[in-house]
């Protein structure tokens, strides 16, 4: 896991909670409504997270509902269901919409999300499409099952050692040397994909056009996320976020990385066209009152990659598609993560652009709180300058009322999002509107729920496992995990993360 070589330890930034009569008056619980006619209650938005509850056939389970039942108590504006799978592909258990069996059980998740707020909290689902990624090896397995052996590997190893014998080696001969030479030797022979797939896990790119399902990627996504679309808008959601970022095929094709020479990489306008032509197939597929954003990266902060620049103007020019909302984030990419261990996969967020994404309380002079907040409202005030009113959402380290109250006062945001605050304490959104700020349990920004995630692992806060575990609430681990936070008493504070 990357760290930044400062080991500055910060505090929780001061907190003014305002009374409830105060609160009725801030920009953060006023009302705003999307171009697509859904109203939102207030400014508070729960961004998608991944909980590892899904069935291992993307199938709503009881752990799922009760996940976003306890996040709907909280009441926030809007909840966005964690990324769900457009494919009927496996995927472990992350959530799918990617054939008609998945819409019953979404259906319920809908419903349970408004039962559990009273009605009050929009809820959207995050729609992704991923490509594959294989996990890291066992050397002796890699060289004699996955290395395709080639002439040209015959022929580094005749120059390597100056013996023309190798290049009429078997594939049998190949295999066994390279699996018991030395390293330089295999960083010689080796191509720089093979290495790859030696020391982290094969991994697909959009740039592979020599594979036939990469080079048609851009003929079959509109189509998968508009069907996608389709059964989340039956199943009784409010609208969708496309996901547009991170270390995903969408925010590949934005990538300033993404080198393609059909009309779908180089240029910026190249980049931007597939998710242009997804956003309409998605558009054309559901009602107009159904609400279509999407969420994509204003810096992906690896070599190359893009930048802020970049991000302002896909900003335009998706808000000039009608996107009815724009959810920005920074980082999270595979370019840099750390070396994975021996049969586990690369995680997109163990290299700096995974710290940029989900900052630590441990870090440099600049800490985690709101650490990207400017450069998201550079992209907002590029919309701005084109004409635009699309709503944009800023999140990245927002734990405060204060915070999140005085960048909407300054124009950087329309929506603020909070996903490990939230996760801290669901109610916290609820106890800050209604003049109870001081019972908030507040976040540490230790991501120890990054680190669950990371493994695959249900998905907890370290704060809620401090608490009494004998409430009769689900637990994992031999009862040491509680699945969901410790519920709320009305004037009673919360005995941990003060």
């Amino acid at each position: 896991m990357w760290r930044p070589s400062e080991r500055v330890r910060h505090g929780p930034p001061p907190e003014l909670y305002p009374t409830a009569d105060e609160a009725r008056a801030a920009w953060l619980f006023q009302p705003l409504v999307l171009a697509s006619g859904l109203r939102l209650p207030d400014r508070t938005w729960v961004p998608a997270m991944v909980p590892w509850r899904a069935s291992e056939e993307g199938l709503v389970t009881p752990a799922v509902l009760g996940w976003y039942a306890r996040f709907a108590e909280g009441q926030p504006g809007a909840l966005v269901v964690e990324a769900t799978g457009i494919r009927d592909v496996p995927s472990g258990p992350l959530l799918r919409a990617g054939h008609e069996r998945f819409v019953e059980g979404l259906g319920r998740l809908a419903d349970t999300v408004r039962a559990r707020s009273g009605g009050r909290t929009r809820v959207l689902v995050q729609l992704l499409d991923f490509l594959r990624i294989r996990r890291r090896p066992e050397p002796s397995r890699y060289f004699q099952e996955f290395l395709e052996v080639t002439k040209q590997h015959r022929r580094n190893l005749a120059d390597a050692y100056g013996d023309a014998r190798w290049e009429d080696a078997t594939e049998g001969e190949v295999r066994a040397f390279l699996g018991n030479t030395d390293r330089r030797t295999v960083e010689y022979v080796l191509t720089p994909r093979e290495l790859e797939a030696l020391d982290q896990g094969a991994r697909e790119r959009v740039t592979d056009t020599q594979l036939p399902w990469i080079r048609e990627l851009p003929l079959r996504l509109p189509g998968l996320f508009a069907e996608a679309a389709r059964r989340v808008e039956r199943a009784g959601f409010d609208g969708v976020e496309l996901h547009y970022a991170h270390a995903y095929t969408m925010s590949s094709f934005l990538s300033a990385l993404n080198t393609r020479e059909d009309g779908y990489g180089g240029e910026r306008e190249a980049r931007a066209r597939l998710p242009r032509e997804v956003y309409r197939a998605v558009r054309a597929a559901v009602g107009r009152g159904f609400t279509v954003g999407c969420r994509f990266l204003c810096d992906d902060v690896v070599e190359g990659g893009t930048t802020v620049e970049d991000a302002c103007f896909f900003g335009v020019e998706l808000a000039r598609e009608g996107m009815d909302f724009l959810s920005l984030s920074t980082g999270g990419r595979f370019e840099d993560a750390s070396q994975p261990r021996v049969g586990e996969a690369a995680y997109p967020y163990t290299g700096r652009s995974g710290f940029e994404c989900m900052p630590t309380a441990v870090g440099d002079a600049r800490g985690p709180y709101g650490r990207n907040v400017a450069k998201q409202a550079r992209v907002r005030r590029a919309v701005r300058a084109a004409g635009f009113e699309t709503p944009v959402v800023v999140a990245g380290g927002i734990g405060t009322y204060a915070q999140a109250e005085a960048l909407l006062r300054r124009g950087e945001g329309d929506l603020v999002g909070a996903a490990r605050q939230t996760l801290a304490d669901p109610d916290w959104w609820r106890k800050v509107r209604e003049g109870r700020g001081r019972e908030v349990r507040r976040c540490g920004y230790t991501n120890y729920c990054e680190a669950l995630d990371q493994r695959h692992r249900p998905v907890t806060c370290q704060l809620w496992d401090r608490q009494d575990l004998g409430d009769g609430a689900p637990t994992v681990d031999d009862g040491r995990r509680r699945l969901v936070a410790p519920g709320w008493v009305p004037g009673v504070p919360s005995r941990a993360g003060r």
